[in-house]
């Protein structure tokens, strides 16, 4: 009987609340939801830069982003504001239902990993603020390969630490774009419908789909109950 997959997540917004990023710009840009606009381009740009072949740390094309949309308002991005928005990306705290969710997964004798673009740093101190920090066996950065996700050198980066093959990896994730990488690798991904998420119709699609991480965390557990 083959084993129980291991389970990597994806960080930001997966497992930590993006919403509460939301006050900082409604402050600068004067809409909360200003801050959908930046983290889509943060994603965008983050993804044009590793196809072009330039990799960028994570926090420094966040940076870039807030005052490039700002340039584009005419509005003035001081130091105190770039400061705040590094604080508030490094101490999101996790969504209400995940401590409980890898808790369980754990004691179902799930293994459970991080991958992420943000640097191993600034994941730590989001994981250790969380209180979750503990939960992990391993957490992995995409600066280790220098290709942020969907890159498929991110996920064989992950691959090649553990030592296993890619059908051994189950991501899961609440960004399509992440789990379209990771099935495209040969990995299972599991996909959570945050607010403004969901399944894209078209591409390689996610095994399993639920509405916070309880539901995906159940959903695995059912899938791969006997499995060692």
């Amino acid at each position: 009987m083959a084993a129980r997959p291991l389970i990597v997540f994806d960080v930001n917004e997966t497992l930590l609340d993006l919403q509460t990023m939301e006050p900082i710009f409604g402050r600068i840009f004067g809409e909360r939801q200003a801050m959908r606009l930046w983290f889509a381009n943060f994603i965008m740009y983050s993804t044009a830069l590793t196809v072009a072949g330039c990799y960028v740390p994570f926090t420094d094309i966040g940076a870039a982003v807030m005052k490039m949309l700002a340039d584009t308002r005419g509005i003035d991005i001081g130091d105190a504001d770039k400061k705040e928005l590094t604080e508030k990306f490094s101490t999101m705290p996790p969504h209400p239902e995940v401590p409980a969710a890898l808790r369980k997964l754990r004691d179902a004798g799930f293994r459970l990993f991080t991958l992420t673009d943000n640097l191993i740093e600034v994941q730590t101190r989001q994981l250790e603020h969380g209180g979750i920090v503990d939960l992990f066996e391993r957490r992995f950065s995409a600066d280790g390969v220098k290709h942020h996700k969907p890159s498929r050198q991110a996920y064989a980066y992950v691959e090649r630490e553990l030592g296993v093959e890619p059908s051994q990896l189950c991501l899961i994730a609440c960004h399509t774009w992440d789990t379209l990488g990771a099935v495209a690798a040969g990995w299972d991904a599991a996909l959570i419908r945050r607010v403004g998420n969901d399944v894209l119709g078209v591409g390689p699609q996610p095994q399993i789909v639920g509405n916070d991480l309880n539901d995906v965390a159940d959903r695995l557990i059912a899938r791969h109950r006997g499995r060692a």
